[in-house]
């Protein structure tokens, strides 16, 4: 690890609370002619970035091939139709304007290139201005060794190869197919290995997803002479009368005050770690540190904020993420494909399935909390499976297709296998009877190729996880092969998406509409701009970025 920074007093232009994407409101900053700092609570930087799958969705820009005014206005009815009246429409609004310029912003300021996840489907392509095609993004693998001795600074991801290969989302998607595509897949583990591998010989690290994107913002900062000063918290915001002036910073016991000359932007994630504020806006069942999201995310900028009259909403929102449950003393085990593919169901305590399992995750999630509302909630939940769905998939990242699953799993009770339906049920404590009829139902469903329950399959959201060999339905496949299994599930989430209002421009409001001046909130800091939607797989990262740019320029002009 670097020595670190010892912060000081000192006079800034911007103030960024928070290097996820709050890195890139300094490079936009930066690049409009301020002076930045930004200070982060952890020992790393990247945030819960550099956690995620790196994807970012932002319609228009110029990596997407269809990318003029139609493309916008498409995109435009797309969010209108998906939000609706659960976020003002200006920002939504804001957010398409500005994304395209955000875009070309990083490609100034930073050494990253981005490509299209074609095919990447909108989480909700049926609605008007939808696209199965998607509107996706990822950054291309990226050479991490360029941080120099800054390397160690970055955060680690969450699902990492067991050797040097940088995965992209995209090639995830195929890898995953291995036992069923096989030339497609190991097209992909090749010219992938070879990348990680060869770079490694040449004194290269190649990074992808969050770690890439995360790399990329941290090298610009890098470039561009930005400092970060880590293991840095945010005490309290300053005030010059009605204008927020600075804060007040905590390093190693030290008080430190920061005087920001334009303003200070909260990029500090949302509260995923403040157990008593998600048991109070969202539901008492939510289980002690099951979200994805980084540990340094306690709610502490928005907690601030509110001390100076900032309004917040959307606090029941997350982006939710069903996964695996935890072994014990980790964190849930990360779930991608796994409930999308042909040859699983996913049932509740009554062994009866609930839900499309191929839904998006942020739907999935919201839908448990629904039936909590209504007085029916989901006591346990698992994945079931045969055998050939297991000697056709990875799982969890780490169980190749025909390896057994850990013991540890077993060890654990999150794992069970049994000869039969009615042994499976036993296992895992649901009625015989109900687990048995699911299974006769869905193999009934998959002979057809039509889920009359719950429509799987028929989205193109659905079917990019499905198994493309697999027909009629991609989504769907008898289980018929013993053994069969059980893995527990949790509900976990990438990040809470409630948080500090904001206005089209990231200022923070009130309670009463008006501007705290000199105040801006972005990414899971501010409330959701999507509301309680998740557009498409990228979203949270595509807001983050795009509100960055948009409170760094707005801060600027204030400046001339």
């Amino acid at each position: 690890m670097p020595p670190l920074t010892i912060a000081r007093d000192t006079t800034v232009d911007l103030l960024v609370v928070g290097s996820g994407t709050g890195m890139a409101a300094a490079l936009a900053a930066h690049e409009s002619g301020l002076s930045a700092l930004i200070v982060e609570k952890t020992a790393y930087v990247g945030g819960s970035t550099a956690r995620s799958g790196g994807a970012f969705w932002i319609p228009g820009s110029s990596i997407l091939p269809d990318n003029g005014p139609a493309a916008l206005a498409e995109a435009r009815t797309y969010i209108q139709a998906v939000v609706g009246d659960s976020a003002p429409a200006e920002r939504g609004e804001a957010f398409l304007e500005s994304g395209p310029s955000t875009v070309a912003m990083l490609e100034r300021t930073t050494p990253m290139r981005f490509f299209w996840a074609r095919g990447y489907s909108d989480y909700h392509p049926e609605e008007p201005g939808g696209r199965a095609e998607g509107r996706t993004c990822e950054c291309r693998p990226f050479d991490a060794s360029v941080l120099g001795a800054e390397r160690p600074r970055l955060r680690a991801g969450v699902m990492k190869a067991s050797f040097p290969m940088p995965v992209t989302g995209a090639d995830y998607k195929w890898m995953n197919l291995v036992a069923r595509k096989p030339l497609k897949a190991f097209s992909r583990i090749l010219r992938r290995a070879s990348l990680g591998i060869g770079g490694m010989l040449i004194g290269r690290e190649y990074v992808a997803g969050g770690q890439a994107l995360a790399a990329g913002l941290f090298a610009g900062v890098l470039r561009a002479g930005i400092p970060v000063w880590t293991e840095t918290s945010l005490v309290r915001l300053i005030q010059d009368g009605d204008r927020v002036t600075g804060a007040v910073l905590s390093q190693g016991g030290r008080e430190i005050t920061v005087t920001a000359r334009s303003g200070v932007v909260l990029a500090a994630g949302g509260f995923d770690h403040d157990m008593v504020a998600r048991h109070k806006f969202q539901s008492p069942k939510l289980e002690e540190d099951a979200s994805l999201g980084s540990e340094g995310n306690t709610g502490d900028a928005i907690v601030a904020a509110q001390e100076l009259g900032a309004a917040i909403a959307l606090m029941d929102q997350a982006w939710w993420f069903p996964a695996f449950a935890a072994l014990p003393g980790a964190a849930p085990q990360v779930m991608l494909a796994e409930r999308s593919l042909p040859g699983s169901f996913v049932i509740d305590q009554t062994g009866r399935r609930f839900i499309n399992e191929a839904t998006d995750y942020m739907s999935f999630g919201q839908a448990l909390l629904e039936r909590e509302r209504r007085g029916d909630p989901v006591e346990q939940m698992w994945l079931v499976f045969d055998q050939r769905y297991r000697n056709s998939y990875i799982m969890a990242g780490r169980a190749f297709p025909k390896q057994p699953l850990p013991e540890s799993w077993y060890e654990a009770g999150i794992a069970y296998r049994a000869d039969d339906p009615a042994a499976l049920a036993r296992a895992i404590g649901v009625p015989e009877a109900a687990l048995t009829e699911t299974f006769r139902e869905i193999n009934r469903y998959a002979e057809s190729g039509t889920d009359p329950d719950f429509a799987r399959g028929e989205s193109a959201y659905d079917r990019y996880y499905g198994d493309p060999t697999v027909s009629p339905n991609p989504n769907l496949a008898p289980l018929d092969t013993a053994p069969f299994y059980a893995v527990k599930m949790v509900l976990s989430d990438l990040g809470t998406c409630g948080g500090v209002v904001a206005d089209r421009n990231a200022r923070v409001l009130r309670e009463d509409g008006s501007v705290i001046e000199g105040l801006y909130a972005i990414g899971n800091t501010a409330a959701n701009a999507f509301g309680a939607t998740y557009p498409g797989a990228g979203a949270t990262i595509g807001q983050g970025l795009v509100y960055g740019y948009i409170a760094a320029r707005h801060a600027a002009e204030q400046m001339r």
